[in-house]
């Protein structure tokens, strides 16, 4: 593989998919936070407690600007069935006869309890990424166990239907 191809590779999965409202709600979030910090504490005169709080500003406002630098908001990835972020995928694990769909794509991509959602950058969605429907996958949980993951569906969200 050349370097071109690795870094498209490697480009193409480090973007996030988010849709509109959740993009006007974190631009809206970094925008609060940066008044916040501009109006912030003086430093000489900041109690610990203050410090504490300006920190974890600080560290909220670098992970929202990565992330809304390497977004892509409300583009519907094709609907060719493999998994990508965008896409909710209905799975199945092991031998078991239930299955699960949710979204894969970051967790303040979609509004609270409208879709389960699965991160890329998870063991989970990293070992789906590129899975074609009717494949299996393998990936490792915290215990150290091998789970077997097969792909059942794939869709672009927004095309998905709920289950009834």
């Amino acid at each position: 593989m050349n370097t071109e191809t690795t870094r498209k590779t490697v480009n193409e999965h480090s973007r996030c998919w988010l849709t509109k409202d959740a993009f006007d709600r974190l631009s809206e979030e970094l925008s609060l936070l940066r008044s916040r910090t501009a109006r912030g504490p003086d430093f000489a005169d900041a109690d610990p407690d203050e410090l504490v709080h300006e920190h974890r500003r600080q560290r909220r406002i670098r992970e929202l600007e990565e992330l809304l630098r390497r977004v892509v908001v409300d583009e519907a990835p094709p609907d060719d069935g493999i998994a990508e972020p965008g896409m909710v995928l209905t799975v199945r694990f092991d031998d078991d006869p239930e299955t699960e769909t949710f979204l894969l794509g970051l967790p303040d991509g979609v509004e609270d309890g409208e879709l389960e959602v699965c991160s890329p950058d998870s063991p989970l969605g990293a070992a789906l990424l590129d899975a074609r429907q009717g494949e299996q996958r393998r990936y490792v949980v915290p215990s150290g166990d091998a789970v077997r993951v097969t792909l059942l569906r794939a869709v672009p969200f927004g095309q998905h239907r709920p289950a009834t």
